[in-house]
């Protein structure tokens, strides 16, 4: 049922498929695994098609190692008409050592979709329901307008470069 669950938990082992050659788990297998969970997590919450707009700020703490338990925890934390911000975290623990190490972390914004190749389609509003809430949707709110502010910067580069080039 739209507009209930915005939280969705992931857990796994990191295996040795998901690794480079210098033994770590690389980025790229880390973004994909973002990527299942945050659009997880937007379905349950829109109960629509969702695709990725866009991906701010990720950032590769630390390593994740074959054997870790890998927990990936993608958390609603604001909505527009169609759209929704979703702090991602990516989360490794040692078995051995019973520790937990944040390892990665971003902030994604999907849109929910009529049908798979369809228009925007609005989603249940959420509202923070604590401080900690209303601050990371107060964070979701300044990057959507750095997002806007690097639109209008990269327009009007394009449109001096247009202007250069004739």
């Amino acid at each position: 049922m739209p507009g209930q669950q915005h939280e969705v938990t992931f857990r796994f082992l990191a295996q040795p498929t998901d690794v480079n050659f210098g033994g770590k788990v690389h980025g790229g297998m880390a973004m994909k695994w973002i990527d299942q969970a945050g659009y997880a997590c937007a379905v349950a919450w829109s109960g629509a098609y969702c695709v990725t707009v866009s991906v701010s700020g990720i950032q590769f703490v630390a390593p994740i190692l074959i054997g870790d338990v890998v927990t990936v925890r993608a958390r609603l934390i604001h909505t527009g008409t169609s759209s929704m911000h979703l702090a991602v975290d990516v989360l490794a623990s040692d078995l051995r050592k019973n520790e937990q190490r944040l390892a990665t972390s971003c902030v994604m914004v999907f849109v929910a979709l009529d049908a798979p190749d369809g228009k925007p389609t609005p989603v249940p509003s959420w509202e923070p329901r604590d401080a900690a809430e209303r601050q990371l949707q107060a964070h979701a709110r300044r990057l959507q307008e750095l997002s806007r502010e690097m639109e209008r910067l990269v327009d009007v580069q394009a449109g001096e470069g247009a202007q250069n080039s004739g």
